[in-house]
């Protein structure tokens, strides 16, 4: 791909991301929820009591007080569930894992004591973060400037740990009598048929503490969203946007719903950030876009029993292009199958585009799939007559994760969800990507046949592990640039090629 172009394609994609962002229509109390530019800039913390009735976990204390003298407060701890796949039975094993969240301003400390005992090394995650806690014996120190998502870590355990959520205070949460937002306070609240429908120009608000038993649902609406740092729990779904359009979604952690925690089809517009998710069903997705058109996912946490982000075209009674979708800022962990799947459903009788996806500033945890059709820790893989075009990934890192590949590229017919063929996948920009581990399978390339193909896919500055990997780089005359870190690309891959960022902006200026 020429630079022009993917220059072009990431401007299209910012301009998704600006469009959402700039959505009008939500009360005005409802959208200064969440504001961080209060007047008062000491120090603040502020905690939540957990509701009776929702489950525990009983691994880890935790403590947090503003840096570097205050009060202690020690932190409620919920119950998320999570799934690992047996890959000789198929069979998946539930996990209980330990999450708790408050939010700040300032500086704070966080002290995480694991309960369990025989602490001998601790991690807390993204590794870019560049947090080394201080270790005293089962406990363990750190201190967050800002807020941010992490997961501590205790001895390399992967579901026994602890997932810390942090907001920042909000300046102006909504009033409980504004007749444009429909509230939750503290406490266990459910609807009756665990539905919640949002007419227009409303917007759902979880108070800190809240916790709402029902799915979340925005069907022909506009100007509406759901906001706050309250949970929604279980239920047939966490969020369902149909036909819709200027929804926001911001802060709310959706906790073991029973399918995937957010559905955004034929829908345009919508804004998703910092939202949550944790998941251990089948099938349980994170967040899954069909036939829609500028969708922003930024700042997400994400760590799910299934696709953490998947993008689709037509599925169901979903019809459409795809296009316009950005995905920034976000943390993804899977447990089963992908961090980022693209293109597997579509419309065979009517082929379906999905072009323009912007992938920025992403941290990936985890991928665990022991299936070779379902890896990838960015999976484009068209079928049902998709065409995917248009793509640019830049600054990812992707920490060693238990099963998979770093890469998938797949023009595929999968009988099992397909109709037909994927028709290809065209223009792909990759731009400081860096994998460091020991894990990984090789990454694969593949394209269907010579009608069916991948072409125009661009490296600049892919890093595995230190190494910056380009086709300048020393190795024997005979070997292909994807032998030097064991990929695979077929014949029916075109003009594949890995530059230095010297030579990519050497190829711009020329």
């Amino acid at each position: 791909m020429n630079t022009p172009l993917s220059r072009r394609t990431a401007l299209q994609a910012a301009g998704a991301t600006a469009l959402a962002a700039s959505l009008t229509g939500l009360t005005a109390t409802a959208a200064r929820a969440g504001d961080s530019n209060g007047t008062n800039p000491a120090p603040k913390l502020v905690t939540y009591p957990r509701p009776a009735a929702m489950p525990t976990n009983t691994s880890f204390k935790v403590r947090v007080r503003t840096a570097p003298d205050g009060d202690w407060q020690t932190l409620d701890i919920y119950r998320p569930q999570l799934e690992e796949i047996n890959a000789t039975t198929g069979s998946g094993k539930v996990y209980n894992t330990s999450m708790a969240y408050f939010d700040f301003r300032g500086s704070v400390e966080v002290e995480v004591t694991y309960l369990t005992g025989g602490t001998t090394k601790a991690r807390v995650r993204p590794d870019a973060l560049g947090i080394t806690p201080e270790l005293l014996g089962d406990t363990l120190r750190f201190t967050l400037d800002e807020p941010h998502d992490v997961v501590v870590q205790i001895n390399d355990l992967v579901f026994d740990c602890l997932h810390l959520i942090t907001n920042r205070v909000e300046a102006h949460p909504p009033a409980a009598d504004d007749p444009d937002v429909i509230y939750y306070g503290p406490g266990v609240h459910s609807v009756t048929g665990n539905v919640l429908t949002v007419p227009s120009g409303k917007t759902v608000y979880l108070a800190g503490g809240a916790v709402l038993t029902a799915q979340v649902y925005f069907k022909d609406v506009e100007n509406a969203g759901i906001t706050g740092h309250g949970i929604l729990y279980g239920g047939p779904g966490g969020i369902l946007s149909e036909g819709s359009k200027n929804i926001r979604v911001k802060d709310v952690i959706i906790l073991n719903p029973n399918g995937y925690a957010g559905t955004f089809a034929e829908s345009k517009n919508v804004h998703i950030k910092k939202a949550r998710s944790f998941s251990s069903k089948g099938n349980g997705d994170g967040f899954d876009v069909f036939s829609s058109t500028g969708v922003t996912f930024d700042g997400c946490f994400m760590r799910n029993s299934d696709d953490c982000i998947a993008i689709y075209a037509h599925r169901w009674d979903y019809y459409g292009d795809t296009r316009d979708i950005t995905i920034e800022n976000c943390t993804l962990w899977a447990d089963v199958a992908h961090p980022v799947n693209v293109g597997t459903h579509g419309n065979t009788d009517d082929p379906e585009v999905i072009e323009n996806l912007l992938i920025k500033n992403v941290d990936i945890l985890d991928h665990r799939e022991p299936q070779m059709n379902y890896q990838g820790c960015i999976a484009l893989n068209p079928g049902d007559s998709n065409l995917i075009k248009n793509v640019r990934v830049e600054d990812v890192r992707i920490e060693d994760f238990r099963w998979g590949q770093v890469i998938n590229m797949r023009v595929m017919y999968n009988t099992k969800y397909n109709t037909s063929v994927g028709r290809g996948i065209e223009n792909v920009y990759i731009k400081n990507l860096s994998y460091t581990g020991t894990h990984a399978n090789p990454s694969l390339f593949i394209g269907y046949d010579a009608d069916h193909a991948i072409t125009n896919v661009t490296f600049e500055n892919l890093v595995i592990n230190g190494v910056v990997v380009a086709d300048s780089m020393k190795k024997p005359t005979w070997y292909l640039t994807t032998d030097a870190i064991q990929w695979y690309y077929n014949e029916h891959v075109t003009n594949l090629k890995f530059l230095t960022t010297a030579e990519a902006e050497a190829a711009a200026a020329s």
